[in-house]
């Protein structure tokens, strides 16, 4: 059966995470995706460690089902050889600081000439536009300027770093491939025409404080950092340290699993304070606190076993892959990859009842690919084989 993806190509220009996680859903789906890489160093997340075989594990994560071209695009040969490559794509999607693929003679008014259908994605911090259009930032700046990086921590404690990348990879890997998808959606209407796609990861980013934001702009009340209901500012939405010095989760904010949580900790007394002013908030969190640490993990969660109520242990990352959820929704799954050894990966977290995402293909080896593109758009095995020294 055909994947629902399959005959779209897409080029990806794009390197370490934002990008290649967002073309990733592409090459899962079908669509033949091409990383065009510069020559003889690549996407740079080839080289960090820890290795699977010769590139490095979160590459060959990001970049299973893909193909590798390397292209000098700073050279005249290598433009000629990406201009005869954009001329047969669908989608293109870079990551460089606005103006950079314009002052290479390879902006997006040069390609949509050459190719009208092509639809073109820039990631970038801040977007084409705006006075931080040019600032150079990572993760932890978006999320800053964003506000979110402001509301996440305790209360009276400096703001915590989260352990993913947020503005990364929902501010700007998801945007950019809802944004596509929108995009050819589009195209199919409009005689196939294609667009350019602005995708900020801080405007991304400051889109998912919904439940924050528009609080704000109604009342102007500034929320403060860990008094809010979803960050720790009521006891029945919080992380409790037990008596094995692991951590359970307690998400009962509704009343029936609030009464739940409260006859599994034997505190019946405790039921009608869910909504309690945020004094006697704080002074629950102390005894529910004192609580938790008289039972190791374990114990809690067999009595919490059948009761119906939102608690679930903080787990370890050597804890998830047994975790039977995530074994059913074969969310790592195994495959073999071309040198005959089986690889563990994240699966697929988009389930499509007929036209599944499936992992097919390992990483590529950098410019694995040249020969079999290069050569089917018209150029020379010599010209191919001389791509290292354009």
């Amino acid at each position: 059966m055909s994947k629902p993806l399959h005959g779209i190509r897409v080029l990806d220009l794009s390197r370490l995470l934002p990008g290649p996680y967002c073309t990733m859903f592409f090459a899962d789906f079908g669509a033949e995706v091409i990383k065009v890489e510069e020559p003889n160093v690549g996407d740079y997340s080839r080289w960090e460690e820890p290795k699977v075989e010769t590139d490095s594990a979160i590459f060959s994560s990001l970049n299973r089902n893909k193909k590798s071209v390397c292209i000098n695009l700073k050279s005249q040969e290598g433009k000629e050889m990406f201009l005869e490559l954009v001329k047969t794509s669908d989608v293109l999607v870079e990551s460089f600081r606005p103006g950079v693929m314009d002052r290479l003679g390879l902006g997006y008014d040069t390609l949509s000439e050459l190719n009208p259908k092509l639809i073109y994605c820039a990631i970038t911090g801040y977007g084409q536009t705006g006075p931080y259009a040019q600032l150079p930032g990572h993760d932890i700046n978006y999320l800053s300027y964003a506000g979110l990086l402001g509301l996440q921590g305790e209360s009276g404690q400096k703001p915590a770093l989260s352990a993913t990348q947020i503005a990364d990879i929902g501010g700007g890997s998801l945007m950019a491939a809802i944004g596509i998808l929108v995009a050819i959606v589009n195209r199919e209407k409009n005689n196939g025409k294609g667009q350019f796609v602005d995708i900020s990861m801080m405007d991304g980013v400051l889109s998912w404080l919904q439940t924050v934001l528009p609080n704000y702009l109604a009342d102007h009340k500034r929320p403060e950092r860990g008094k809010l209901t979803l960050s720790g500012g009521k006891a029945c939405y919080q992380v409790y340290e037990t008596a094995d010095q692991r951590y359970i989760a307690v998400g009962a904010l509704e009343h029936k699993f609030w009464k739940g949580f409260c006859e599994g900790l034997d505190r019946p007394d405790l039921i009608d304070d869910l909504e309690a002013p945020k004094d006697r908030q704080e002074q629950m969190k102390v005894e529910i606190s004192g609580l938790m640490k008289k039972r190791s993990l374990d114990e809690w969660m067999t009595i919490f076993e059948d009761l119906d109520t939102c608690v679930t242990p903080v787990l370890h990352v050597d804890e998830i892959e047994g975790n039977p959820q995530v074994k059913e929704r074969e969310m790592i799954k195994s495959f073999r990859v071309s040198s005959g050894n089986e690889l563990k990966q994240l699966g697929i977290p988009i389930k499509l009842s007929d036209t599944p995402g499936d992992v097919y293909a390992d990483a590529p080896k950098l410019g694995e690919h040249n020969r079999e593109i290069l050569e089917d758009l018209g150029f020379s095995v010599e010209q191919i084989n001389n791509i290292g020294n354009l």
